[in-house]
């Protein structure tokens, strides 16, 4: 520290204080929100943290100053201890029992034209067509968007909409027979989990399509002024233990299921928080076993975020994870091949 410029001292000053909050943010997995809701925000924040530590470690190495190690442990900590925020671990197999699966929060197909585009229900409609998954989880479905199910066409579909007035809600499409069917029906609020149990051959599998309680986070118009960031906060914090109460209740659910178990949905939260920790539980991230990059599913400011995901159950083996880069909603499609 002594051999540092006035700059360099205040430079690492700042590196310190963001090495300590991706530490902490480490530890957010381990947090209820109910017990610490202001704390689990940032969660949202882990990602920024992580780029930020990446470019401090690289300031750091370009002027060969042994700080760079501040930085770099806590990043090597986090890949052991985390989920890592850039994945190396892409696979494609084939194995001669297997299912696809497509994950997609649609948002309503634009009708209320958020992108200056008439033909984006068309265009979601040839994609997914195009990728041809055997399953299909939709979040924000809307009924008009997909002019009352003839654009997205299915032998088998489990449709639940919020309420006699809502045309939108969610949706489960498969091309194989559906034996049962269900919500779980969250209180105060548009957000649900639904479910349908298949018939693949002899084995019938639980498939679960979640969308967890919404943030209404919009960077782009969000007034950060001291009082409505207090607000914002306020409001969050709520949302986050909206989203525990609906994580208890959705692994409630499934702790009564006697079939094994896919999870596909959109968290509206990250890999580094306590609701991606207690849906995940022992079961496998298609992304982190065969997804390679960044994962991305969703952006805010840029910078990448993972927020839409697919867990199997242990007995079943990940033979292939896709991230689609189209943009036909503000969330992005992802796919898993999933072998049973």
């Amino acid at each position: 520290m002594k051999k540092l410029s006035y700059i360099n001292k205040m430079i690492y000053f700042i590196n310190y204080i963001f090495a300590i909050l991706l530490l902490l943010g480490f530890a957010l997995p381990l947090m209820a929100p109910s017990t610490a809701p202001k704390l689990a925000i940032m969660s949202l924040a882990m990602p920024i943290l992580f780029i930020i530590n990446i470019v401090f470690a690289i300031y750091w190495l370009i002027g060969l100053k042994p700080q760079f190690f501040l930085s770099l442990v806590c990043l090597v900590l986090g890949y052991f201890v985390s989920s890592p925020y850039y994945n190396l671990s892409e696979k494609n197999v084939k194995t001669p029992n297997e299912i696809s699966i497509m994950n997609y929060n649609v948002r309503l197909f634009n009708v209320y034209n958020w992108i200056e585009d008439k033909e984006i229900p068309t265009k979601i409609a040839k994609f997914i067509k195009i990728e041809n998954p055997d399953i299909l989880c939709v979040q924000e479905y809307h009924l008009s968007g997909d002019n009352k199910n003839k654009i997205i066409d299915y032998p088998y579909k489990y449709i639940k909409i919020v309420s006699k007035k809502a045309k939108f809600g969610q949706a489960i499409f498969s091309k194989y027979k559906i034996i049962n069917q269900g919500s779980l029906g969250f209180k105060n609020t548009q957000n649900n989990a639904i479910y349908v149990d298949i018939l693949k051959k002899r084995d019938t599998i639980r498939i679960y399509n979640i969308h967890l309680e919404s943030l209404g986070l919009n960077v782009e118009k969000e007034n950060f002024g001291e009082k409505n960031s207090e607000r914002l906060v306020a409001r969050l914090s709520k949302e986050f233990v909206k989203q525990q109460q609906q994580v208890e209740q959705i692994k409630k659910h499934q702790k009564k299921c006697k079939y094994p178990v896919i999870i596909s949905g959109d968290l509206n939260n990250t890999a580094y928080s306590w609701t991606y920790k207690n849906i995940k539980s022992n079961m496998k991230d298609s992304f982190l076993k065969a997804g390679t990059g960044f994962g991305k599913t969703f952006e805010i400011k840029r910078f990448p975020m993972r927020i839409d995901f697919i867990f199997a159950d242990g007995i079943f083996t990940i033979n292939e994870h896709k991230n689609y880069k189209v943009n036909y909603s503000d969330h992005k499609p992802i796919m898993a091949r999933i072998g049973l």
